[in-house]
C-alpha cells in the first residue's frame, strides 16, 4: 500500500482519513488488551476490562464461580474483543482508501459498516449503563463523527462531467449522418 496522497485528495478528507486511523488505533488496542487478558488474566479481569457502567457496576457484578461458565464467558468475551479490533483494522484500511485513493467506497464503507459498529457500541452498552460513560468509551463515537463529518469536503465530486466532443467526434458523427441520407 502506497503512503502517498492521492492528488485528488483536499485537507478536509486528509483530516477526515487520520480521524479514521486514530479511531482504528483505539479499537485495535481495545482487540489486543482482550487477548492479553484472555491469555494472562482470568473471567474476572476480562469482565472488569468491558464492564463498569451505572447499571452493571464491578462491585456488583455476579462473575461466574463455576468452571463451565467462565469458559464460555471467557470465549465470549474475547470474541467480542476481536471484533472490536477487526473494526479497527478495517478503519485503517478505509483510512487508506480515503488518503492514497479519495475513495468514496472506502468513505461509504466507514460510514455505514464502522457506523453500525461504533453506534451499536454506543447505544446498547454506553447508553444503557453497561460500559462505563468515560472519555475512552464516548471518544470512538465523537472522532467516528468527525471523520464522517468533514471528509466529504476533501473528496472528489461523486459525479464527473462527461467530456465534451472532440473533433475526432464529430467527423464520425459527419459520415453516420451520410449514411442514412441525412445533411
Amino acid at each position: 500500500m502506497a503512503l502517498t496522497v492521492s492528488p485528488l485528495v483536499r485537507t478536509p478528507a486528509k483530516i477526515g482519513a487520520g480521524l479514521f486511523l486514530l479511531w482504528s488505533v483505539l479499537h485495535i488496542y481495545v482487540g489486543v488488551a482482550g487477548a492479553v487478558e484472555y491469555f494472562t488474566g482470568d473471567i474476572t479481569s476480562q469482565w472488569t476490562l468491558l464492564i463498569g457502567g451505572t447499571n452493571a457496576p464491578v462491585s456488583g457484578f455476579q462473575f461466574p464461580t463455576d468452571a463451565l461458565t467462565a469458559n464460555a464467558q471467557s470465549h465470549l468475551l474475547l470474541n467480542f474483543c476481536l471484533d472490536v479490533g477487526g473494526y479497527g483494522v478495517l478503519g485503517v484500511i478505509v483510512a487508506w482508501m480515503i488518503w492514497a485513493r479519495a475513495s468514496w467506497t472506502g468513505y461509504l464503507i466507514g460510514v455505514v459498516v464502522i457506523g453500525i459498529a461504533d453506534l451499536t457500541f454506543l447505544f446498547a452498552l454506553v447508553t444503557s449503563g453497561i460500559i462505563v460513560a468515560n472519555v475512552p468509551t464516548v471518544a470512538g463515537p465523537i472522532i467516528w463523527f468527525l471523520a464522517v463529518a468533514i471528509t466529504p469536503f476533501g473528496m472528489p465530486p461523486l459525479r464527473r462531467d462527461l467530456p465534451k466532443a472532440q473533433p475526432d467526434d464529430m467527423e464520425i458523427n459527419e459520415i453516420s449522418r451520410a449514411g442514412t441520407g441525412s445533411q
